[in-house]
């Protein structure tokens, strides 16, 4: 990956984090000042020892800290981050978050969780209402689908038509459709048409956690099937060397015709590392033979035409009231999804040192190339699961202070600052190990 690849990722990625910061100190910070809550600070990114910028507006400074992550908004009379205790040991003041009542305090605290899950909703609507959602429909799917060697493992062979799997039918074209049902769901059998006739396969019991691991997380059972066409030629490359040009079909390799779809091509070309290969190209009306060297990464440096090319794509549009509730329910599939998978992280059926990650994680979901469509998807999915997490009941967690104070405004007795204060240490170091534990797991992956 080059540097400025990098750059680019990582632009997103502080990009995409500083928008969901923000806004979710914002759930707090607003309610705060609607119930007259002293606010001392509010800022984007961390700040130890020193900011790059403060301006004091009121009560409140305002800052960029230097650490490009994160943020915060320092609350007066409240245990929280920052681990200022000292002026806890001072009597409560009417200004202090610790003297005001149970529900004014609750309604500061889900603030937060709150603009974070409206956040997503309204982001995938908008996404919805922009660009609409092109698919194609698995009956236009007139190739069937392309088998890598796990799928043919399962069973499926080039040219099968998914019909279902775990009795879902697959209405619209979907690679991923099976890995979800199968680790998700718990989908045991694939129902597939094959020479005009419906076939069940059966699922392994084993392949779920199988799919979640290292090897395969990021491999499909299935892609799309679709002919092959050379779309583009790079400069200088293999490719452009042997004389191909754009709008050329390659019908043989080798003398071998079996690269009449695109996966074919690819996995021809890949067998023959470091050897010549003939290549019999039509152009037009014209059959040529030509020749290349191919080198140690078995790549002839051209694009093949996209699948679109040659099936018809079906269009979604949306207007804005029919993209709102859509992209609730997009929002919420996701947060069910992601619900599931976890949950199947604790029965043992999803390999967790596969599957948990850090930051580090979090950036290999950016496309170095900055699709806009795409930037503001990854942030939408972050801003649901950033809610998620953070109404978890853990102590240093918004959703940790939201189980005391549901507890202190059912039986009336409030929990005392040294017992907030221990809770929220306790917490803190919970959220630390378990941050370490996923960059261990992020390094380990990396050099696995």
């Amino acid at each position: 990956m080059s540097f400025t690849q990098i750059l680019s990722i990582a632009g997103q990625l502080i990009l995409s984090l500083s928008i969901l910061v923000v806004l979710h100190e914002c759930g707090h910070f607003f309610p705060a000042k609607w119930f007259n809550t002293r606010v001392e600070k509010f800022y984007l990114f961390f700040d130890p020892w020193f900011s790059l910028f403060k301006i004091k507006r009121g009560d409140t400074e305002y800052g960029l800290g230097w650490i490009p992550f994160g943020g915060y908004v320092k609350i007066s009379g409240m245990v929280d981050e920052s681990m200022d205790i000292e002026q806890l040991k001072q009597p409560p003041q009417p200004w202090e978050f610790r003297s005001k009542p149970a529900w004014q305090r609750l309604i500061i605290m889900i603030g937060g969780v709150v603009v974070n899950f409206l956040l997503g909703f309204f982001i995938f609507a908008m996404i919805l209402f922009t660009w609409g959602r092109s698919y194609y429909k698995n009956a236009d799917v007139k190739y069937g689908i392309a088998v890598d060697s796990l799928g043919t493992n399962l069973g499926l062979r080039d040219g099968d038509k998914i019909v279902s799997v775990g009795g879902v039918a697959m209405d619209k074209f979907s690679a991923g459709f099976a890995v979800k049902q199968i680790v998700l769901n718990n989908a045991n059998v694939i129902k597939v048409q094959r020479n005009g006739q419906e076939i069940d396969l059966q699922v392994p019991a084993e392949l779920a956690g199988k799919l979640t691991t290292k090897e395969y997380k990021n491999k499909e059972i299935y892609s799309i099937r679709y002919p092959q066409k050379i779309e583009s030629v790079k400069e200088n490359s293999l490719g452009e060397k042997a004389g191909l040009k754009k709008g050329d079909v390659v019908i043989a390799i080798n003398n071998n015709p079996n690269v009449v779809f695109a996966h074919e091509f690819a996995q021809e070309i890949r067998r023959h590392k470091n050897e010549t290969v003939s290549l019999s190209v039509i152009r037009g009306a014209d059959t040529l033979a030509l020749t290349s060297k191919l080198d140690s990464t078995s790549t002839l440096g051209v694009g093949l035409a996209a699948p679109d090319q040659f099936l018809t794509v079906s269009k979604e549009k949306f207007s804005l009231m029919q993209a709102l509730p859509e992209g609730v329910k997009e929002g919420t599939g996701f947060l069910s999804d992601q619900i599931s998978a976890f949950g199947q992280m604790f029965k043992g059926k999803i390999n967790v040192t596969d599957n948990l990650g850090s930051i580090f994680s979090v950036a290999t979901l950016f496309d170095p190339s900055w699709t806009w469509e795409k930037f503001w998807r990854i942030t939408a999915m972050l801003s649901v699961i950033l809610a998620f997490f953070n109404i978890l009941p853990i102590p240093a967690l918004d959703g940790g202070y939201v189980l005391f104070l549901l507890i202190e405004s059912i039986t009336g007795k409030k929990f005392s600052d040294k017992f907030m204060e221990v809770v929220t240490t306790a917490g803190f170091l919970i959220l630390i190990t378990l941050m370490l534990l996923a960059i261990g797991l992020d390094i380990n992956r990396f050099f696995r």
